[in-house]
């Protein structure tokens, strides 16, 4: 009996162990690192006029290295990406890349450096989610859409994660007609369900221009449709 005891004692206890476990976080990384990045948008926005109504680019370096201007040039754009961010850095500069602005459409990516960093999806979802509620509070008229999570042979590893991540992001949003999901990571790839290494550059995580050919295919009749 007192053996049978002893295992029951350590099976609640291992169990509790494991749900604490899952429940970690990771912490977020100093915003502070983008601080001069930040600073180069707002002096920009200083010395230039700003569009109203325009479509805002904001995430992390997909975001960043895409010549959204160029790739979209009979739109009003504006590109806020900056390279290595987290949804945790979007929310601390909140002001400086999306508050301040007036956007019909934000077309959104993150989540990528998250997961690489050891972030549970329960933990980016959450932040993704917290972001989303603040973004609606602020302008409940904008559309929201979301660029998955690409595949990439880099980041290969994390990839179940990362694809966790986006089914779940993409049922959380098909419950609010503002909130959309623009799949641009099935088009990176190939026949064999494995990315496309013809559309990334040689870092393997970051797409060149035919990758970003892509994914403007995919992305210019959304926002026709959602833009007036």
């Amino acid at each position: 009996m007192f053996k049978e005891s002893s295992l029951l004692l350590c099976l609640l206890v291992l169990v509790a162990f494991l749900s604490v476990k899952g429940q970690q976080t990771v912490d977020d990384p100093d915003p502070q690192r983008f601080e001069s990045e930040i600073e180069q948008f707002r002096s920009w926005d200083e010395k230039n006029s700003i569009p109203s109504d325009p479509i805002l680019f904001v995430g992390s370096s997909s975001i960043r290295f895409w010549k959204t201007a160029e790739a979209f040039p009979e739109f009003d754009v504006i590109n806020r990406g900056f390279g290595g961010s987290h949804i945790s850095d979007v929310q601390h500069y909140y002001h400086s890349v999306i508050g301040k602005y007036d956007p019909e459409l934000i077309v959104f990516y993150e989540g990528d450096n998250d997961i690489a960093a050891g972030k549970p999806v329960d933990q980016v979802l959450g932040d993704y989610k917290q972001l989303i509620e603040r973004i609606l509070a602020d302008k409940p008229d904008v559309h929201f859409a979301y660029v998955p999570i690409k595949p990439s042979s880099s980041r290969w590893d994390y990839w179940p994660k990362m694809k966790e991540a986006n089914q779940r992001i993409k049922a959380y949003n098909a419950q609010n007609d503002r909130l959309h999901y623009v799949d641009l990571a099935t088009p990176v790839l190939n026949s064999e369900g494995t990315p496309d290494d013809s559309l990334f550059l040689d870092d393997l995580l970051h797409l060149n221009e035919k990758g970003y050919a892509r994914w403007n295919s995919v992305l210019r009749p959304v926002m026709e449709e959602l833009v007036e």
